[in-house]
This record gives structure tokens, C-alpha cells and sequence, in this order.
């Protein structure tokens, strides 16, 4: 099964969410997939986050944070949501180890449990911002999936 036009790869399987990155040229390019659109992006929050640090089974959330995010689109939404990682990571030295989205009217709820940044192992460059070229998020044949590039 080809999945996003690209030959060789291994497409979502309907019902089952998941996340990678992909190469790209000086940047992070991530994908995500999931049953519906709000794990989809808690999967994206997740291939971000994997970038840079090295989360194990073992890593556990010593804090939580809060957050409601209106967007025009769900693209956008998905910007808002990954910038609020960055955010985390900015202005409290955190980063989720687990997320959850809840949807509202015209809105989400986003429950980031976090840690630590600074007691995972770095594993890669630690992305600068969010891309607005090639952002997606769309529902597809297995459920949601999307795309975006990270900026390191």
C-alpha cells in the first residue's frame, strides 16, 4: 500500500495510531496517523518530542499542563498544539510524555502530562518552530493523518 504518494512505505493500518519521521533536507519532517483526528495529533505531539529526547517506557509525567487552542483550521490546529511544545519547552523546561486532546465547539482542550526536559537523553536538534509550508491533517481511509515540518 502506497501511503502519501510515497513508494516503499508502510501506510496506517485502520484502527491502530502510530507516528514517524521521515528525512528531509535540514529540517524534521514528521507524520502521524490514528483512529480519529485528536489522537492523531497526540501522536504528532509525541513524533516531535522523539525528534530530540529519548522517551522509554519507564519515562514518567512529574507535571501537567492545561491549555485550550481555538484554530481556524485543522491544520492550523495542528500548528497551535506542536507550538505549544515548544512553548513547554521554552518557558518551563518541559516536554509531554503523554497527551490528550478533547474537542469542543470550534476549540480543543489539550492535557499535556510533561517532565523534565533536562533528565531525558538528547537524541537529536531541538526543533525551533513549527513550519506553516506543508502542514496536514485530514481524515483518510484508516482514520486521520498528517504531516509537518519542524524547523531545527
Amino acid at each position: 500500500m502506497l501511503w502519501w504518494g510515497m513508494a516503499g512505505t508502510q501506510g496506517p493500518t485502520p484502527g491502530v495510531a502510530g507516528h514517524r519521521s521521515v528525512p528531509h533536507t535540514a529540517d524534521v519532517r514528521l507524520e502521524a496517523w490514528a483512529p480519529t483526528r485528536e489522537l492523531c495529533i497526540a501522536e504528532a505531539v509525541t513524533a516531535v518530542v522523539e525528534t530530540f529526547l529519548e522517551i522509554t517506557p519507564s519515562t514518567r509525567a512529574t507535571g501537567s499542563h492545561l491549555c485550550r487552542l481555538v484554530a481556524n483550521s485543522d491544520e492550523d490546529l495542528l500548528v497551535a498544539v506542536l507550538d505549544e511544545v515548544g512553548f513547554l519547552l521554552d518557558t518551563a523546561g518541559e516536554v509531554p510524555v503523554d497527551v490528550e486532546v478533547q474537542p469542543l465547539k470550534h476549540a480543543v482542550d489539550v492535557r499535556f502530562a510533561t517532565t523534565d526536559a533536562g533528565l531525558l537523553p538528547q537524541v537529536g536538534a531541538v526543533p525551533k518552530a513549527v513550519s506553516l509550508n506543508e502542514v496536514a491533517l485530514a481524515r483518510s481511509a484508516a482514520g486521520w493523518r498528517c504531516s509537518a515540518t519542524l524547523d531545527v
